[in-house]
């Protein structure tokens, strides 16, 4: 099933995707329907009503992110093999992670802006979403965690990123991380069978992975974050990108006022948003 955060008529509601459109269900975003511990019911019954639930036209309704309240957000970095070997590292023993706040998180369609970076670099990624708290899992009990999964993408400021051996000030911008556009259900989707994650830009494909060359899977990398620190429902993890990004190319490319960026992946969907920079921008 596909699971969509939306807003229709000035009102904002989580939704069952159905043909068509939507079917409101009774909360006002997944984060908040996710923190519901009968949240697996009321989407099962939501589902099998006859006829499916009251229906949203799609025209008339505005997809947003689909989880805008985590208490977490937690990504890793060089997780594909052909990306960590782009950067000229080994494959690691541990993943790398960093965190990135809430409000770093944006719309599936939103501009981009970065009125303070100039080396604005693409990262399209699978996103997990946590369904049940999680504390020293196994990977199995992690497994069995995930609510879902989306597309992020983890746009990067280069510039800032390299001012010092923390990642956490180039990734954090505020509105410049997209999800989106819908949350697909564990039970419907299966990365480790392989997913492509693609990126383009302008409509030129600048990455393509599959989700088979994680070097950590979702469900690894839930559990090693739990032994360290609890995940909760609606927490997001973002599992790292494919090789291709600007910043691994000779020369360094990056993204230009007004770019285009796609992301996508079949099967879940597609993030597209315009780049808005400031030419000056203070270094």
């Amino acid at each position: 099933m596909k699971l969509a955060t939306i807003r229709h008529d000035g009102i904002t509601t989580a939704a069952l995707v159905v043909d068509g459109g939507y079917g409101p269900l009774p909360a006002q975003n997944l984060s908040d329907l996710l923190a519901m511990p009968e949240w697996k019911r009321i989407v099962r019954e939501a589902a099998s009503v006859q006829g499916g639930p009251a229906i949203i036209p799609a025209a008339g309704a505005t997809l947003l992110n689909p989880v805008p309240a985590p208490a977490k957000v937690i990504c890793c970095g060089l997780n594909y093999s052909d990306h960590i070997r782009e950067m000229g590292r080994e494959l690691p023993e541990y993943p790398t992670l960093f965190a990135k706040f809430a409000d770093t998180l944006t719309d599936p369609d939103a501009q981009i802006m970065a009125d303070e970076s100039v080396d604005l670099d693409w990262e399209a990624e699978l996103a997990v979403v946590v369904g049940t708290t999680l504390k020293n899992a196994s990977e199995d009990e992690a497994a069995a965690a995930i609510a879902g999964y989306t597309v992020a993408n983890d746009v990067s400021m280069r510039d800032w990123q390299r001012r010092t051996l923390q990642w956490f000030q180039g990734k954090a911008f505020d509105a410049t991380t997209p999800l989106g556009p819908v949350m697909v259900t564990a039970d419907s989707i299966d990365p480790e069978a392989g997913l492509e994650v693609i990126c383009a830009v302008n409509g030129e494909v600048l990455q393509r992975g599959n989700t088979k060359t994680l070097v950590f899977s979702a469900a690894k990398l839930l559990a090693y974050i739990s032994t360290f620190t609890v995940l909760r429902p609606g927490d997001v993890v973002l599992t790292g990108t494919p090789g291709g990004v600007g910043m691994g190319m000779v020369p360094p490319r990056f993204l230009k006022d007004g770019d285009e960026l796609t992301t996508e992946i079949p099967g879940i969907g597609t993030l597209t948003n315009r780049i808005s920079l400031r030419v000056n921008a203070t270094l």
